[in-house]
């Protein structure tokens, strides 16, 4: 695809790179496991719950498939879009190459809350997980914050995880993708064997009611209430573009196609598995009222506490690799944006050694060990917030798109242009749905508080680029 050569997009990784050239060691697989490692988190096991209160079985579990193949035209795009232009930017390089430079920051500045305000999230639910295993650590409270305490042991072990995060990226892509390769085959591996002796254990019955809400409308309002949050527990399949410069030199880019449409594809059915399952061992309603996680429904339907340990180690492998995936594109945002000088140059230099982008790491970990400070209360509103975050981004990738087809026609098939126009208008009902008041599920005080904080902070950014 061409551009427009007033907007020459940023130099290839054939190119040297002013602050510093990015490791190259990424393969297919690596960026299959970035995609839907980046995707798949821990969700599934502290939040159906949530997910079941909202939708039911049915709602949900549709809820899933629905989000996934209205997210399909997106992910195609996003497939045309890096074979065009790879480059760690992604968001913020395709925008550039066709809108004004603060535009091109916006997007950037979006995508990287999406992917930023998982890792916190990450960070106290290690603490959440980790204290159904073992109890005796909620001690020591230390305040609260929203009526929910934070305690010292929780909070010290979130920080050290950020740490330790931090410094896997730091080292360099070698070891990050191995990390990420580990952690995700390892839950795809239990995934399989507790998923099995679920469906060979529960009772159809325990499935009804299939919908939260009753009657035909009601059917439809629960799809609709858990359509709202899967951008956000599907932010990931476009996760793979931003390791485009760290390829492994001579590697066919067809791969980003191949991954992406395969990462997306893996974490619907596994999310539409989760919902199943889990509501298949145990009545529903007894889960939402007991609020039990994934784990607790398990234990009580087999009176079986190894099986219950057995998943908890698969969602603790699940939450290192969403961590790590979330991190590593969050800090190539922060890269692309400051090669642009979009925000203070400084955030685009590169590690001569292990050739990753320090500044931008360094401030990541910094953010997410501060947020971590917030304990549970962020949990549910993170997943509000951040589905406004990632439908933004996808909205100006797919705009992007149109807008080169329309810069150049004989560049961009008509079925190409079609499913861009449909990611846009999917993408764009994201917004709405979290902006508009009369939309159930839309933004709440808390929402709006951590949106208009993250505004303010990238305007701050944005004025204070070139001190």
């Amino acid at each position: 695809m061409s551009v427009s050569p007033s907007r020459k997009p940023q130099p290839t990784p054939a190119e040297p790179q002013p602050h510093g050239r990015l490791g190259r060691t990424l393969s297919t697989v690596e960026y299959f496991t970035f995609g839907f490692g980046t995707m798949v988190g821990v969700g599934w096991l502290v939040l159906i719950d949530d997910w079941l209160g909202r939708g039911g079985p049915g709602g949900a579990m549709l809820g899933y498939l629905f989000g996934g193949l209205l997210l399909l035209p997106i992910a195609y795009t996003y497939t045309r879009l890096v074979r065009a232009m790879p480059d760690a930017g992604a968001e913020i390089a395709y925008t550039e190459a066709v809108f004004p430079r603060f535009w091109s920051f916006a997007a950037g500045w979006m995508m990287v809350l999406a992917y930023a305000i998982v890792c916190p999230w990450e960070a106290v639910a290690i603490g959440n997980l980790l204290a159904r295993q073992f109890p005796a650590i909620d001690v020591w409270p230390l305040y609260e914050v929203a009526g929910r305490p934070i305690y010292a042991p929780r909070l010290v072990i979130g920080l050290l995880l950020t740490l330790l995060i931090g410094f896997v990226n730091y080292r360099g892509m070698k070891r990050s993708g191995a990390f990420q390769n580990a952690t995700t085959f390892g839950l795809i591996a239990i995934f399989i064997v507790f998923v099995v002796m679920g469906f060979t254990h529960g009772d159809a019955a325990n499935l009804e009611p299939l919908f939260a809400q009753t009657g035909a409308a009601g059917a439809w309002l629960s799809i609709v209430l858990v359509m709202q949050i899967v951008p956000y527990y599907m932010t990931g399949f476009e996760s793979i573009v931003k390791g485009s410069e760290e390829a492994r030199p001579g590697y066919d880019s067809s791969g980003f196609t191949r991954a992406i449409l395969l990462a997306l594809f893996a974490g619907a059915l596994f999310y539409v598995a989760i919902v199943a399952v889990v509501s298949y061992v145990l009545p529903w309603r007894e889960i939402v009222d007991g609020k039990l996680g994934t784990e607790a429904a398990f234990e009580r339907a087999f009176g079986s506490r190894a099986i219950a340990q057995l998943i908890l180690f698969g969602a603790f492998l699940s939450l290192l690799k969403v961590f790590n995936g979330n991190f590593f594109a969050a800090t190539r945002l922060v890269l692309g944006l400051g090669r642009r000088g979009l925000v203070h140059p400084a955030m685009g230099h590169v590690n001569p050694r292990f050739g990753t982008p320090t500044t931008a790491i360094v401030m990541m970990t910094v953010v997410t060990a501060a947020a971590s400070f917030l304990g549970d209360a962020v949990l549910v509103p993170i997943s509000e917030v951040g589905s406004l975050a990632v439908g933004s981004g996808w909205l100006a990738a797919c705009v992007a798109f149109l807008a080169w087809g329309r810069r150049d026609p004989a560049a961009v098939r008509p079925i190409d242009r079609r499913l861009a126009a449909f990611g846009a208008v999917a993408s764009a009902g994201i917004v709405v749905m979290k902006l508009v008041p009369a939309v159930p599920g839309s933004f709440g005080r808390a929402e709006w508080i951590a949106f208009a904080l993250w505004v303010g902070a990238g305007l701050s950014f944005w004025v204070a680029r070139r001190v």
